[in-house]
């Protein structure tokens, strides 16, 4: 009579090593494939699936309490993104380059070519208004999304992120971080400038 022999403390683990393992080397092979994609490493350079696209339709309702010249700035309605270039920045009050990008925003919004869009990130209205109150608010109008379900549509990876919107309500352009010194004149200035002259 043949009985099988039992498997041994030491030998279960010689004999799975490699399952335990498979997750790391899926994981490094992704994110291997992930680095080489983006070239030198730049997160700006992201690609996004929406370029082309027409910007999600997803309505956002006000920053609760937020006002500019005694009147309530409006939320966001995708019907405004036709017929003027939009400039849409994802944003939040606990985001450290949001605070380092505002004084940037408000040079944007000096260009009345264009319209400035705000979109509030999974942020408490109170801090959201804090934030606007320090550093002056940039928006023609701020949607707040408070369970990050919009910016999900936008294709957003983290804040902050900024979109150009052409005439015809379609993604033009995606900066993937914060507004700099740097991007605002050689990369982001032109893309707008891009937008702009597009049907005209």
């Amino acid at each position: 009579m043949n009985e099988s022999q039992p498997v041994t403390s030491t030998e279960l683990p010689r004999r799975h090593r490699w399952l335990m393992a498979l997750p790391l080397v899926v994981f490094a092979g992704l994110a291997a494939i992930f680095w080489f994609r983006l070239g030198d490493g730049d997160p700006s350079k992201l690609p996004s699936a929406l370029i082309g696209h027409v910007a999600p339709r997803t309505a956002l309702p006000p920053l609760p309490g937020l006002v500019s010249n005694g009147m309530p700035v409006p939320g966001l309605d995708p019907a405004m993104f036709h017929g003027k270039v939009s400039v849409v920045n994802v944003w939040a009050s606990w985001c450290v380059p949001c605070h380092e990008e505002a004084p940037l925003l408000d040079v944007l919004a000096k260009d009345r070519r264009l319209q400035l869009v705000g979109i509030n990130y999974k942020d408490a209205p109170d801090n959201a208004r804090r934030f606007l109150g320090r550093y002056g608010n940039p928006f023609d109008m701020v949607g707040a999304d408070a369970n990050g379900r919009a910016s999900i549509e936008w294709g957003v990876y983290g804040v902050p992120e900024t979109f150009v919107v052409g005439r015809d309500g379609r993604i033009a352009y995606k900066l993937v971080g914060p507004i700099t010194p740097d991007n605002i004149d050689a990369v982001l200035k032109p893309e707008i400038d891009k937008a702009l002259k597009a049907g005209n």
